[in-house]
């Protein structure tokens, strides 16, 4: 059995069963933990948490400051502007489909978007905050909270808790989906969704060992459970050009969060959902361009070199990757009518 379109060379006429198997498309709705399900108040509150940035010491950054989706869910920076303008080492990665990851952050430190959630507020390179609770001190100094916590959190005894506000925000963010991308409608079964070059491409994707790590519906790898990474070696082949022109292996990965050994240089794969729109790219945002992106990941993690026809083809499907945005309005933040809560 063979996917087919009308009007290509018979070249690009089929993908075989045995690789299309692999092809899924990207669920429109996020599963939610059994002790964080949605609801409408609570999203309505967990945007307001991720727009505001008087929750960041100096009340200049907010989460959306790093992730903004009303791009592509990133910076578009190699390494964020934190507090007091401090850059870390690495690249923010995108809250778009972040819902679909097992493990969220580079080095898969965190287990959940809630336990993600609080991380940013007080690193002192980020947010910059001292502790949660002088972060929610400043939630319940904003008269207008109170109420958006009680409605998201009505059988709560304290609603405005600091677990409370992590899950809000984890909420909202399982609304940032992205389906209906070209390839998605392709693998349902649209054959007009993609051009002749992005079915070359996914061909390529597969042919290549790409689908190797960027496997599944949201091309991070394969379904696992909440709180277990799928973590990959990058470089898996050092000391190549591109490793040394990049400096990728500066980063030891996973490791400074587990001093394990075997965890050198480990990363969580990350999505390559709407990559076309998220660079610059790798954990330290080194490489600017996706066609020097596709060939410095052909040979640093298969070993191979791409002809320019392969790395034109594959930058073609990664395009298709680009899904539908839901779209986002900016929210009115609560007020602090004559006063302030920045210090």
């Amino acid at each position: 059995m063979y996917f087919k379109r009308t009007l290509l060379v018979s070249s690009l006429m089929a993908v075989s069963l045995s690789v299309a198997a692999q092809w899924e498309a990207l669920p429109e709705a996020a599963p939610s933990p059994a002790d964080n399900p949605m609801s409408e108040a609570k999203v309505v509150l967990g945007q307001a948490l991720f727009m505001d940035p008087r929750f960041s010491k100096d009340g200049n950054i907010s989460c959306n400051s790093c992730h903004n989706v009303m791009s592509g869910g990133d910076d578009n920076r190699p390494n964020s502007i934190g507090f007091h303008d401090q850059r870390g080492g690495r690249s923010a990665p995108t809250v778009w489909n972040a819902a679909f990851q097992s493990v969220q952050f580079w080095d898969g430190r965190a287990a959940t978007l809630e336990e993600q959630a609080k991380g940013p507020v007080t690193n002192p390179i980020e947010m910059g905050m001292e502790n949660l609770d002088a972060a929610m001190a400043r939630v319940k100094a904003i008269p207008g909270y109170a109420p958006l916590f009680t409605a998201a959190f009505p059988d709560a005894k304290d609603a405005m808790t600091e677990d409370n506000a992590a899950k809000a925000v984890a909420a909202y963010e399982r609304t940032l989906i992205t389906p209906n991308s070209p390839y998605d409608k392709y693998v349902k079964g649209d054959k007009s969704a993609m051009n002749a070059q992005q079915i070359k491409g996914m061909n390529t994707f597969a042919e290549v060992g790409c689908t190797a790590c960027h496997s599944g519906a949201n091309f991070s790898g394969p379904k696992m459970e909440t709180g277990q990474p799928f973590l990959m070696k990058f470089p898996t082949f050092p000391d190549t050009e591109y490793d040394k022109k990049y400096q990728f292996s500066a980063d030891l990965g996973r490791y400074e969060v587990t001093k394990n050994e075997a965890d050198k240089h480990a990363f969580r794969v990350p999505t390559l959902r709407n990559i076309a729109l998220t660079a610059p790219y790798f954990h330290n945002g080194a490489v600017g361009h996706l066609d020097e992106a596709v060939k410095v990941m052909a040979k640093t993690q298969l070993g191979k070199d791409l002809s320019a026809e392969q790395a034109a083809d594959l930058v073609a499907f990664l395009n298709a990757l680009t899904g539908e945005f839901p779209e986002q309005t900016m929210p009115r933040l609560p007020a602090t009518p004559g006063f302030t809560v920045i210090q």
